[in-house]
């Protein structure tokens, strides 16, 4: 298998750092997204408006409409009944944070791709890539809000089928990110064992995305708690697993 990122001298470098720096804060998203998550946050803002839900509540009025509309929900009816303004403050921050920095990453990425388009800076083949790359970072935010949406009705969480799709979703974003920046710069890495298969890389990617969907299950079904005990889980690695599987099913 042979592996190589090795190209021509990089004629502009700003495309590399513009690359390098969406990374970044796909990776902080992802960060910042299971803060909110662990913090049970994720529900505290129940609209989603593209535009004016930029500005967060700027007054005591503001704050008090925000905490009637999550007051409306049954995750603050059956969960949080008790809970007092401050303390929505604090959810609501955590959501606020996270949907921002989602704003942020598609202006800063959209802006710089639509300059460099129009200088012609970028070769026909990563341009497609990069668009595309483009078009899952909006299909990401809707999917982002259609996860929200499946807690807002009759569900104090939200849906662990699009809970896992969210995360899955940011981590492809992630990892198309970091592959067009390795080949954007004279980064080399390169794999001479020809004994190696090629697919070896997409079948370790996706052993890690599977096992990243099964988290998100895990953490969506508050499942974690069950096995209280590692690496057995009840005295067995996967008697108990099995037995489980198939009572449930």
């Amino acid at each position: 298998m042979y592996i190589n990122f090795i190209m021509e001298e990089n004629k502009n470098i700003y495309i590399s750092y513009w690359l390098l720096l969406i990374t970044f804060l796909v990776a902080l998203m992802i960060f910042v997204g299971g803060l909110t998550r662990l913090t049970g946050s994720g529900l505290s803002i129940v609209k989603w408006d593209i535009i004016s839900g930029i500005l967060p509540p700027l007054s005591l009025s503001d704050w008090g409409k925000s905490f009637i509309l999550y007051k409306q929900i049954p995750e603050y009816k059956l969960v949080n009944s008790s809970m007092t303004l401050e303390q929505f403050k604090t959810i609501y921050w955590w959501e606020y944070t996270h949907r921002l920095l989602g704003r942020f990453i598609g202006l800063f990425y959209l802006i710089p791709l639509l300059y460099f388009t129009f200088k012609k800076s970028i070769k026909k083949n990563s341009l497609i890539s990069l668009y595309l790359i483009l078009i899952l970072i909006f299909f990401q935010g809707f999917v982002g809000w259609y996860m929200v949406k499946s807690g807002l009705i009759d569900r104090t969480d939200v849906s662990h089928y699009r809970l896992a799709l969210h995360l899955i979703l940011a981590f492809i974003i992630f990892i198309s990110l970091l592959w067009n920046y390795l080949k954007c710069t004279n980064h080399q890495i390169l794999i001479h064992n020809k004994k190696l298969p090629s697919y070896l890389p997409i079948f370790f990617i996706s052993c890690m995305l599977i096992q990243i969907c099964i988290g998100a299950f895990v953490s969506g079904l508050d499942a974690g708690q069950i096995y209280q005990s590692w690496p057995l889980m009840n005295q067995s690695y996967l008697k108990s697993l099995v037995v489980t599987i198939l009572i449930d099913f």
